[in-house]
């Protein structure tokens, strides 16, 4: 199905560039752009040229887009000249991107997710600009600003770089800014009811479902309802949660590699320390401190228990749940989550946890050929991507919003109060909190931002699992095979089957049918070509390696 689906919308393209002129672009009507140079970056020298640049942005669920609505995208528009007409998808994104590559209708900017199946195809149709040409023209500078590295990640067999992404952090970030490194890999307990039972050791099977038993026993009710002993994210569509796939393995140590080859740690990885903890949670199911509803809630639901205080214990995305947990600290300031050391393999190792961000970001940017004016495109970039634009855009207005303080921002007190009480309203009116994410630095906020500060119900869960952060950035990409391909196909059925068999391992009566079941899927996998996702996995992660230096 997938390749008739690309084959087909590589002939809408075909169709589509033979009845445009020009091959559908459109003719560049911008005013004379004055060039940066290596020095100086060229947003300083338009500044008093205003423009307007469409962006769009691959992300229906992100609010607070309005350019123009609050105090920091209004200080960026009167100090840059740029507006920003922020594009965003109503209803299915994958459609109405697909149907912008095949109209050839891609806007001045564009941000996908990074390693969509849809980045191939746009550059292999010349729908996006060269970034490196555009440098080379109208902005410099930008080479300036982009992190070296990166560059040599995102760099094509033709020598152009035609993205780059948000929230990139190479292996060296990783050094240059330990103790200040974030994870959202968080096991959390309500730390009134975690002290009442005698802050149990919850890193072995034995203290942990002893710690669930006691939370249950002592606590049964939580303002006339059931206490949830135990949860996790929730099950996406397929029955999967990350909690159980590579959180899982990170938190256990567990290295990705065997034998020198790729495993993929979000499709049940053949090991011990891993199955041993997922015979934990078919004990917990079983015992029911493990609720049905655990396996059915949306985010919604969770939200919801989270701000009533109903899970004793929960596995969660730390940065996913801010607003729940703030509604609980304003309940009763004693009623937080903290985080607290959670499952360990046998060998009483330390979990290793990825790190927020990796060499290849979360998100990337492209100029497209149709951009009106592709010299305010890059220089727009620039301004973006720069410790400049970062500081802007995290920070907001000087004076107002922040001051400098030995050389580092601060911000004021009406502005830290607003976001820690109300951070969507604030993001809102006044901006100064990553509210435009598109080209967010990961390592300038580590410099610059205590999250931790922030946030006083999430103060101690943000910086407990510091010390075990660490670079993930070689796997970075390794499974998104090309669409239709032999190995994609084999991804694709495994993950479902591991969807489908994740529930029967959690509701297995006992240990017995838990190995006939874990066996049977473990068949599974090498009757559907497993072998031949983990070799093209490892050719891929092998490359990976040689970009960022990793012998």
């Amino acid at each position: 199905m997938k390749k008739q689906f690309f084959f087909s919308l590589a002939m809408v393209l075909t169709v589509s560039f033979a009845f445009s002129a020009g091959g559908g672009q459109k003719a560049d009507t911008a005013s004379p752009v004055t060039p940066g140079t290596a020095d100086s970056p060229g947003w300083m020298a338009n500044a008093r040229k205003p423009v307007t640049l469409d962006w769009y942005l691959h992300a229906s669920w992100a609010t607070n887009q309005d350019w123009g609505k609050s105090k920091t995208t209004q200080y960026i528009t009167q100090k840059t000249g740029f507006t920003l007409n922020i594009i965003q998808p109503a209803g299915n994104e994958e459609e109405r991107l697909n149907a912008m590559i095949a109209s050839n209708t891609l806007p001045d900017l564009f941000t996908i997710n990074a390693g969509s199946p849809q980045y191939k195809l746009i550059v292999e149709s010349g729908l996006a600009e060269p970034l490196n040409k555009l440098a080379d023209q109208y902005d410099p500078y930008f080479y300036k600003v982009i992190n070296p590295v990166t560059r040599r990640w995102y760099t094509e067999a033709d020598g152009n770089i035609y993205a780059y992404p948000n929230s990139t952090v190479t292996p060296d970030d990783f050094v240059t800014y330990k103790g200040m490194k974030e994870t959202g890999n968080i096991f959390l307990v309500r730390q009134d009811i975690y002290e009442a039972i005698g802050r149990p050791d919850m890193t072995t099977p034995e203290g942990f479902l002893g710690a669930l038993r006691a939370a249950r026993e002592k606590f049964p009710t939580v303002n006339g309802q059931p206490l949830i002993p135990l949860s996790f994210d929730p099950f996406d569509d397929r029955g999967l949660s990350g909690d159980l796939g590579s959180d899982l393995v990170q938190r256990l140590a567990i290295s990705w590699e065997v034998n020198g080859k790729y495993d993929d740690p979000g499709l049940g990885p053949n090991n011990p320390e891993f199955v041993r903890w997922l015979k934990v949670f078919r004990q917990a199911t079983q015992e029911g401190l493990i609720p049905t509803d655990v396996f059915v809630d949306k985010r919604q639901q969770a939200e919801e228990k989270i701000a009533q205080g109903r899970y004793f214990a929960t596995f969660v995305q730390v940065w996913d749940y801010g607003a729940a947990e703030l509604a609980l600290y304003n309940s009763d300031p004693n009623k937080i989550y903290i985080g607290v050391p959670g499952p360990l393999n046998s060998r009483g190792e330390p979990s290793k946890f990825a790190g927020v961000g990796g060499v290849a970001g979360w998100l990337i940017t492209m100029i497209s050929k149709n951009c009106k004016d592709k010299g305010r495109a890059i220089q727009a970039m620039t301004y973006f991507i720069s410790e400049e634009g970062q500081r802007d855009n995290l920070f907001g207005v000087p004076g107002e919003m922040y001051t400098m303080v030995n050389g580092k921002p601060v911000r004021t007190p009406e502005h830290k109060a607003r976001i820690t009480n109300n951070s969507d309203a604030t993001a809102a009116e006044w901006g100064g909190s990553r509210t435009i994410f598109f080209l967010y630095s990961e390592p300038y906020e580590w410099a610059n931002q205590d999250m931790a500060d922030l946030y006083p119900y999430q103060r101690q869960s943000r910086i407990f699992y510091r010390d075990n952060v660490v670079s993930y950035a070689q796997y970075a990409g390794v499974t998104n095979f090309e669409p239709g391909s032999d190995e994609a196909i084999a991804a694709e059925e495994i993950s479902r089957q591991w969807g489908r068999v994740l529930s029967n391992l959690l509701h297995a009566a006992n240990d017995a049918e838990f190995d006939r079941i874990w066996n049977e899927y473990q068949k599974f996998k090498a009757d559907h070509n497993y072998a031949l996702i983990q070799d093209k996995a490892t050719v891929i992660l092998n490359e990976n390696k040689k970009k960022i230096g990793i012998q």
